[in-house]
């Protein structure tokens, strides 16, 4: 029987208009399982957290979000300071490849255009807005956070900012200090506020403006402390009375750590109250009483940040966000609090390399259904200083912070960038892994395999005024370090601020700790426990690799053949 034409018309038009709207109704769908994504950073904060086994700490707020998610309880920066690492973390590549180890250039143009990870939420269709510190503001993000880049509107910064490095201490003295020690009358203050209280009322401001938007957001907000100077709100420091401080474990240099490795800590040093104590460069040490107070002021500002992290999340749950929203909370880095007569960042030490990561995901690390009236209510910390931290959703196998941007793209609802290839010039792909897979089973065992890997720069063998920070012209050292379950292992090698190239047979020093046995990094064997042919065959077999072999890989076959055998820091087997 023929068809006629019209029939057959009205049925290629009627199945192009189911085909249509099946296409529209998968989109909208995708729509509907794209999560929003509320992304916090702290700044300078190691993991000095009750849901990180810091038992003098009181951070009930954090401890309730990671009670509720996935926590990676060894995370690790790809550099231990502020704008490299942030850089880093935000485009999933490590520093050799953005070439940031300062705060004077713009990746996109020193380096390569390498899109970030709210810029790829942007492209996705999401409304992408920072508030506070999340890139590191000046060159390093082109004065303008990377706007319009990354973000559909220009970066929030809190106007009290500008007061941080103006004269707002009083001391002993009764006048206005640049002091480290900064405990403040909020209501004194210029606008009766502080930075991270501002963040966070813009930040929940900004969450109420989408709650009935039809497009996903992603909101990322980073706070300032605990960041010198400590000025924070005054009270805090009651919870932390100074008779219940103690120093460090470890407060002396160790006698074998080679002088490349340490950092004079300069950004301490010139606040008005340290110069006070005419302290000698480069090793100090600060008087004790002194250091007590600064342990004190730094873990009274991790309360305040918790403080304002409680605020941010009863505002997720208020808004009725939270079931649609994966919260994302890390830092860029950690801080020496007296380890290895250290202070502030600067080094390749855990205390200054680790850093807390953790994931709530509506649905998979919690049941919403389980929290009958609130999954998030704020927690006074000066009512109830402690939270039990109870959770089995732990990762202990290590992670890296260039993991952030495939993993939460992932847990998100968006794909994961695919990995780098080892020579790449791709504005898209990460140099991290996707950990979401570790989100649908509980971990099995230790992966010996697993490296963290950082490095930081210096300019001379020996400390000098510029060690914590050079600028590229003046880099001359790279001491890279691998993390692994039972090493920390670092070469510093000679490295060529005008090429960008480092030369793996140019040693100017080595650490090696069995964490087993030193699991505060304060005995170095490198030194001690491998003679002079260990080395010689060591760097005859680097040399001999294939030049597309890549550091990573070549110090982790080092350390392989170096430790073989090796049962404790008591020798070879």
């Amino acid at each position: 029987m023929r068809v006629s034409k019209i029939t057959m018309y009205l049925f290629i038009r009627i199945h192009f208009l189911l085909l249509l709207i099946h296409t529209l109704a998968a989109g909208v769908a995708g729509r509907t399982e794209r999560k929003n994504v509320l992304f916090i950073m702290a700044d300078d904060l190691r993991t000095s957290l009750g849901c990180y086994g810091d038992t003098l700490v009181k951070s009930p707020n954090i401890d309730q979000l990671a009670s509720k998610s996935h926590v990676f309880l060894n995370a690790y920066a790809q550099q231990a300071v502020c704008a490299p690492s942030r850089i880093s973390m935000l485009t999933s590549r490590r520093p050799d490849t953005t070439r940031l180890y300062d705060f004077n250039s713009y990746w996109r143009v020193h380096s390569g255009n390498y899109t970030t990870l709210p810029q790829y939420f942007k492209s996705k269709g999401y409304f992408t807005m920072s508030v506070g510190k999340v890139f590191h503001p000046g060159i390093a993000s082109n004065h303008t956070d990377d706007y319009p880049y990354s973000w559909s509107i220009p970066a929030y910064h809190p106007a009290s900012y500008r007061f941080e490095k103006e004269k707002m201490c009083r001391g002993e003295d009764g006048k206005l200090h640049v002091n480290l020690l900064c405990a403040v009358n909020v209501t004194e203050q210029p606008g009766g506020t502080l930075p991270d209280l501002e963040s966070t009322d813009e930040a929940m401001r900004l969450l109420k403006s989408r709650v009935n938007s039809h497009d996903p957001f992603f909101l990322a907000v980073g706070f300032h402390k605990p960041h010198i100077p400590f000025r924070i709100p005054q009270e805090y420091l009651s919870l932390y009375p100074l008779d219940k401080m103690t120093l460090a474990p470890d407060p002396d240099v160790p006698k074998l750590l080679p002088p490349v490795a340490y950092n004079p800590w300069m950004d301490v040093r010139k606040r008005e109250d340290v110069q006070k104590l005419n302290i000698s460069f480069p090793y100090g040490p600060i008087p004790k009483d002194f250091q007590l107070r600064i342990r004190q002021h730094y873990y009274a500002a991790v309360s305040y940040v918790d403080s304002q992290v409680g605020r941010l999340l009863s505002a997720l749950d208020e808004l009725q966000l939270t079931n649609s929203t994966v919260v994302v909370f890390t830092s860029d880095h950690g801080w020496s609090l007296g380890e290895h007569g250290e202070w502030a960042k600067y080094s390749n030490f855990d205390v200054a390399t680790r850093v807390p990561l953790i994931f709530f995901v509506p649905d998979v690390t919690t049941n919403h259904n389980q929290w009958k009236t609130s999954t998030f209510p704020f927690i006074d910390v000066f009512i109830q200083s402690d939270h039990s931290f109870s959770n089995d959703k732990v990762v202990r196998n290590m992670v890296e912070l260039v993991d952030v941007f495939p993993t939460v793209s992932h847990l998100a609802g968006l794909s994961a960038p695919r990995y780098c290839p080892d020579v790449s010039f791709q504005k898209l792909c990460t140099e991290g892994q996707d950990r979401a897979s570790t989100f649908t089973s509980r971990e099995g065992r230790k992966d010996e395999e697993r490296i963290a890997f950082s490095q930081y720069p210096r300019p001379a063998d020996t400390p000098q005024v510029n060690s914590d920070l050079p600028d590229l012209k003046d880099i001359t050292v790279m001491g890279y370090s691998l993390r692994t379950w039972d090493y920390r292992y670092t070469l510093w090698l000679g490295f060529n601020p005008k090429t960008f190239q480092v030369n793996v047979s140019d040693v100017h020093g080595g650490e090696l700790y069995i964490l087993e046995d030193d699991p505060s990094q304060d005995n170095n064997i490198y030194n001690s426990i491998f003679t002079d042919s260990d080395h010689t065959v060591v760097m005859r077999k680097m040399a001999s690799l294939p030049p597309t072999v890549r550091l990573q890989m070549r110090m982790k076959l080092q350390l392989c053949y170096l430790t073989a055998g090796m049962k404790t820091s008591g020798g070879k087997a």
